[in-house]
């Protein structure tokens, strides 16, 4: 029984300590030999755990030990080079190394004072990563947890600049508030959705514009719609491009969106959460184009450069307006250095900040820009190259354009009606992720089901998407 009131031993942490990274060292090395997809049942995992928590303390390494009898056979391996689904997040050692340090310092960034190197080393790496992507100085970065939030404080900021008093009195019962309106694409992300819920904008107040045959946003149609809405009294206030939809990677086209919200002095938006990292590769700057008329633009690093979950930045040409909708300071909070520094608390929902910004000072210092574009550039190579072999497979079809680093296709044996393909399709995924070797999700596009494959982990290599060819080809023909 633990009967003292201290913590673990400097000792016992140190021995603990060298037993969990030679723990995750091995992991990392051996993670081939797990199925990339958990392949339990609901509840086997709850049953293994008591339901009453310990009365004494137990010793670290019985629950060290627990990590493998209990959860690892429940645990979805995102880091496993067979993960190719939604957008294979994975980790790096220098990423993993600074979670680490960031737990030891347990810094907490709400203020300047609360931790000045916390808030100066953000203000560096923000300025660091827009060098990197290309974007001008007049832009101003701040790291939240996940894209969502930061979507979440564009549409906030969108709404904030109309000056309607939402800040001081809300939205609802007032008579003088018209309904508002946010645009997006067919293919935006869900996140947009659930901003404008948050926001109290309403799903109604949410509308969808066509794409066209890449998936794209069309922007007459847009043009359109803010017509038609004016005209029905909607008030406009914001629209949401996506530079790498999350079914297909389309890319709305940023520039002639942000000459129509211009001409409407309406917010825009860009979400390039996942493909936004390949703008430090010289030949994708052509994604960027337009960019440098957005108002807030949002990019996660632990999507696809590996960065340990969660690490998401958010750009904007206003801070200001930001600040203006979020900022709230009681007496307990206010400091002597309020009017000289940068307080980040100021700038979002959030009062309490973990120190994410280490793990993009390990991971850049580490790969350097040009090693993190290689590997990046890598991805999408592979993934052309698997696009490819699908496209001369005459029982596979390719449903969506490649532009980055995911496939979607599908098996198309012929003489079958779209509800028949639908359901082999359907089938056919089952299989892949039943395999315990590949774990893949899948869309529908204009109703029909397809797979998607991404290729974005460190540890990919040509070998892994050979084989996840092979296997998709083995089971389809079976």
């Amino acid at each position: 029984m633990k009967n003292n009131f201290n913590d673990m031993s400097v000792e016992e942490f140190r021995k603990n300590g060298f037993k969990l990274v030679n723990w995750i060292a091995d992991y990392l090395k051996d993670i081939e030999k797990y199925p990339p997809l958990s392949q339990v049942n609901p509840g086997d995992i709850l049953k293994r755990i008591p339901q009453t928590p310990p009365q004494s303390g137990e010793d670290i390494e019985k629950v060290l030990n627990d990590v493998d009898k209990i959860l690892m056979d429940g645990i979805t391996h995102w880091n496993h080079p067979g993960f190719m689904a939604y957008f294979n997040s994975t980790s790096s050692a220098p990423g993993i190394l600074a979670e680490l340090l960031s737990a030891a310092l347990n810094t907490n960034g709400m203020l300047w004072k609360t931790s000045p190197a916390f808030t100066e080393l953000e203000r560096s790496m923000m300025n660091w990563f827009r060098q990197m992507v290309g974007l001008p100085e007049n832009y101003w970065g701040i790291i939240y947890d996940t894209a969502s939030t930061s979507s979440m404080h564009a549409i906030a900021s969108a709404r904030e600049q109309l000056n309607l008093g939402f800040r001081e009195k809300g939205m609802t019962g007032r008579n003088d508030v018209p309904r508002l309106r946010l645009y997006c694409s067919e293919h935006a992300h869900s996140s947009i959705d659930k901003g404008a819920v948050t926001l109290g904008i309403g799903l109604e107040g949410i509308r969808k514009i066509a794409v066209n045959e890449k998936f794209e946003m069309i922007p007459e149609k847009l043009e359109v719609a803010i017509k038609e809405d004016l005209s029905n009294g909607w008030k406009p206030f914001c629209v949401v491009a996506t530079v790498g939809t999350t079914s297909t990677t389309s890319i709305d086209p940023v520039e002639e969106i942000a000459a129509i919200c211009e001409k409407h002095n309406l917010w825009l938006h860009v979400d390039s959460a996942y493909a936004g990292v390949t703008a430090m590769i010289p030949e994708m700057k052509w994604i960027t184009k337009g960019w440098e008329r957005a108002d807030s633009i949002v990019i996660n690093p632990h999507k696809w450069m590996f960065t340990p979950m969660d690490l998401s930045i958010y750009f904007t040409r206003k801070p200001e307006v930001l600040k203006r909708a979020f900022s709230l300071v009681p007496e307990y909070l206010k400091t002597k250095q309020d009017d000289e520094v940068e307080n980040l608390m100021d700038y979002g929902i959030q009062l309490g900040r973990r120190f994410r910004s280490l793990k993009l000072w390990f991971i850049i210092r580490y790969f350097g820009v040009e090693g993190l574009a290689a590997r990046i550039k890598n991805h999408i190579d592979l993934a052309m190259e698997f696009a490819k072999w699908i496209d001369e497979e005459k029982d596979f079809e390719r449903m969506a354009p490649v532009p980055f680093s995911t496939v979607c296709f599908r098996f198309n044996p012929g003489s079958k009606t779209e509800d028949q393909l639908n359901k082999i399709n359907e089938r056919l995924l089952e299989e892949i992720n039943a395999s315990g070797k590949l774990f893949l999700s899948h869309t529908k596009l204009n109703g029909k089901y397809a797979i998607r494959l991404t290729i974005g982990s460190i540890r990919h290599k040509r070998r892994h998407v050979v084989d996840a060819f092979n296997l998709i080809e083995e089971l389809a023909r079976s």
